[in-house]
């Protein structure tokens, strides 16, 4: 097996190696989850239940040495790391509910009994980014297990060491062996083999928009279910008559939040042309406040990128030329800073049109309602957004009106665990979270059970 060698973001120092899956270790999991899975089926569904709430209790023992892993790995300030802990804790209680409440139907028709079952598919194949390495996990790997299903995860490369921990929480906890495994390695082995083994059979994914077309495109040969949550532009809408100086203090948690590493982040500010000189005023301070530093310090907002390799990219989008507006600031040095920057570009420059996944916002004029919903849409994304106005009936035409899938009125609230989340267009296919999610690792079976009728 190859290795990969994981680096802290924030100093740039040497964490572990980790070792990698083949194809053929990729296989002998694959084949392993499949054994456990029809054990884990057979199970009484309060067995299935009760085996989700201790590794709910597992985890909950294991918030900060969870937390602070996240926080060497990614670069996550501890805070963050914290809630993102706890969070894989209530995913895991919310959907230990769930083994005992997959109801059927009972269906009226004429000469018997119609009733349907929820089946599960058998081995789900979850891929992770590295963004939010334990909570995106815990939205695939705690519905497919309450749904009777056996996960093989592969975490982000450059993020696998919290993935690999929950495993063995897991399996410490009482999970059956096999039942849930986190195989670290390249895309295009452990990924790609994902897609292709027929055992597998759905595969949730969470990245980029172009890998996750590949997924789709491959998935396809084998009329392989997918779940896809891809990229985002979102829109952080601003109206005139909005709270504006909360609407401006609010902005920078709406895109700065994990140093713009988020799909939802809010990365195209639209303002109100008539207000957008005093919004811009108000930002600045606002933009100046976010405190930038090492992630162990408990005052730190927001941390370092993930990589260098990322740090190029996002950098790639402010030259020496660019119109920057305004910037934070952020700590010189060993590490992968960079500060929050707002850009004020013309509407077709591609910082206001691709996703840069960085802590890099462009700020745009609008004039109207009608004008706000069409560059709103004016991407191939639809994932996320906010709606600033103290008009309901404006919030509601607009929140019609966006294409997008997860929509806040006077916040920036995108996940909430038990409400569904997704997108439109080409930020992702199905959704995530909320009480139906059990439902997409199923296949619901129709059994008619014929009645002779009485003579």
């Amino acid at each position: 097996m190859s290795s990969y060698t994981v680096i802290n973001p924030a100093t740039e120092e040497v964490v572990t190696d980790v070792e990698l899956f083949d194809v053929e270790g990729t296989d002998d999991a694959i084949a392993r989850a499949a054994d456990a899975q029809k054990a884990w089926a057979r199970r009484a569904p309060a067995e299935r239940a009760q085996a989700l709430r201790d590794f709910a209790a597992a985890v909950d023992a294991n918030v900060e040495a969870l937390a602070r892993l996240e926080t060497l790995n990614s670069g996550h300030p501890i805070g963050q790391a914290r809630w993102e802990a706890g969070h894989v804790r209530d995913v895991l209680t919310y959907y230990s509910a769930a083994p005992e409440r997959l109801f059927g139907k009972q269906i009226p028709v004429a000469g018997g009994l119609d009733v349907t079952f929820h089946e599960p598919l058998g081995v789900v194949g979850v891929i992770t980014p590295w963004n939010f390495p334990m909570t995106i996990a815990a939205w695939g790997f705690a519905p497919a297990l309450a749904a009777g299903n056996a996960v093989v995860l592969k975490p982000a490369e450059w993020t696998p060491l919290t993935s690999v921990r929950l495993a063995e929480i897991g399996r410490e906890s009482g999970l059956p062996d096999g039942l849930f495994q986190v195989l670290p390695g390249h895309g295009n082995v452990v990924g790609e083999r994902f897609v292709t083994n027929r055992t597998v059979r759905k595969v949730v994914f969470t990245g980029s928009t172009a890998v996750g077309k590949k997924i789709m495109a491959g998935s396809a040969e084998q009329v392989k279910r997918v779940t896809l949550e891809l990229g985002g532009k979102s829109a952080n809408i601003v109206f005139a008559d909005s709270d504006l100086e909360r609407a401006a203090a609010s902005a920078p948690s709406g895109v700065f939040d994990n140093a713009g590493q988020d799909c939802c982040a809010r990365s195209r500010i639209l303002v109100e042309r008539s207000v957008y000189d005093r919004f811009m005023e108000l930002l600045e301070p606002a933009v100046n406040r976010v405190v930038v530093g090492d992630p162990n310090d408990e005052a730190t907002e927001m941390g370092p990128l993930v990589s260098a390799k990322h740090h190029a990219s996002v950098s790639s989008y402010v030259p020496d030329d660019s119109q920057v507006a305004f910037r934070g600031s952020a700590p010189q040095g060993p590490g992968y800073w960079f500060p929050p920057t707002v850009l004020t570009p013309g509407r077709d420059d591609r910082t206001a049109t691709e996703e840069i996944f960085g802590p890099v916002v462009t700020v745009l004029p609008f004039d109207d309602e009608a004008d706000a919903v069409s560059l709103a849409n004016a991407t191939e994304y639809g994932l996320s957004g906010s709606i600033w106005t103290r008009d309901v009936g404006r919030a509601l035409r607009v929140s019609r009106g966006v294409e997008a899938g997860n929509l806040s009125v006077n916040s920036h609230s995108s996940v909430r665990y038990s409400t569904p989340f997704g997108g439109f267009k080409q930020s992702g296919l199905g959704r995530e979270l909320g009480p139906d999610a059990p439902l997409s690792f199923t296949d619901t079976k129709n059994v008619f059970i014929a009645v002779e009728e009485l003579s």
